[in-house]
């Protein structure tokens, strides 16, 4: 897509829902559409929307290693209830073994050491699962309101990172909104979730920031 063709789709999906947008990526993914999750709040929607149009969709879960024993606990349970065709990734450097070498995972005042750790934990076995499914249309849960970062970015943006387009059908929905999904189709959240390659919610991880291209390749060399 130019970006005269991303400049048009947003204005056309503006006043679409979420589940008309998420029909609208899939079809133009012809075949190739997947959507990416890490079971953090809320990720029950995007994933219910994609499933109600193509149940056999893949999801890409890059799986750092250090989520919490609540946040499997709710993957297994989403996985289960909406038969969700997962593709798991995994570091090529285990946590316990990351964590004898260098100790603690780094803190948010330590930008280059979260860079590094974002870049073998995340941001490598992600792109290896882009490699392995080569969407043409990548789907998120990004929200406007998660982060100052996100506040600018749009329902369908080229993906620079990856080489693909990024679509976001809930892009403009309040966190309100997505109780009101997760009540309206009986889904469960999990409030539990802790991204280790973030540190807080302020921060990317680099999945959706310019630096992050850099950082896989620097990680895909450790």
């Amino acid at each position: 897509m130019t970006e005269q063709d991303i400049a048009q789709a947003n204005e056309a999906l503006r006043g679409k829902s979420p589940l008309e947008i998420t029909r609208w990526a899939i079809e133009q993914g012809g075949g190739r559409a997947i959507v990416s999750t890490n079971f953090r709040p809320y990720e029950a929607v995007i994933l219910h929307l994609c499933t109600q149009v193509q149940p056999d969709i893949p999801v890409l879960w890059a799986d750092h290693g250090y989520n919490r024993p609540a946040t499997y606990r709710h993957m297994e349970e989403l996985k289960q209830r909406l038969k969700l065709n997962i593709k798991g990734f995994v570091p090529k450097v285990t946590a316990a073994h990351r964590d004898a070498v260098e100790g603690a995972i780094p803190t948010p005042e330590n930008e280059e050491a979260l860079k590094k750790f974002s870049a073998v934990f995340k941001l490598e076995p992600f792109q290896r699962g882009m490699r392995e499914l080569a969407p043409t249309i990548w789907i998120t849960a990004l929200r406007k309101v998660q982060n100052p970062n996100r506040e600018g970015m749009g329902i369908v943006a080229a993906d620079g990172n990856f080489g693909t387009i990024k679509v976001n059908p809930v892009f403009h929905l309040s966190d309100a909104d997505m109780e009101a999904y997760l009540k309206q189709h009986s889904l469960p959240n999990e409030w539990d979730y802790f991204d280790p390659a973030k540190a807080d919610e302020k921060r990317e991880c680099g999945l959706h920031a310019a630096w992050g291209g850099t950082a896989v390749a620097e990680g895909a060399r450790i």
